[in-house]
């Protein structure tokens, strides 16, 4: 599943990103983000070959306690993770090659 809107307000707390089954992908980023709004083509174009992923956008920014807990400091971060396990990060992706071997770690 694909969240094809804007960056969800509202995060999961990392006890519950911990306990995602399956194979998802974390997008952290802002709407109004140059870089983010840049890169979604691209992301778009990665994913959508793989629509079995589950895509979770989240805002963030200073004090939001779910991008500091996988230390994201730059935007957008994808974090691909298998069972709530970190596999693969891509910072500023510029095209669908930067995300390939993300998405094929979790194919």
């Amino acid at each position: 599943m694909t969240q094809e809107n804007g960056y969800a307000k509202t995060a999961p707390t990392r006890a519950e990103v911990d306990a995602l089954k399956g194979a998802a992908v974390l997008e952290f980023g802002t709407d109004w983000c140059g870089y983010c709004q840049g890169a979604q083509r691209h992301i778009a174009a990665a994913l959508g070959r793989a629509p079995q992923l589950s895509h979770i956008k989240i805002e963030d920014g200073p004090g939001r306690a779910l991008g500091r807990s996988f230390k994201v400091k730059l935007w957008p971060t994808l974090i691909f993770l298998r069972d709530g396990v970190e596999v693969a990060r891509v910072v500023r992706p510029s095209d669908a090659r930067d995300l390939e071997a993300g998405v094929a770690a979790l194919l």
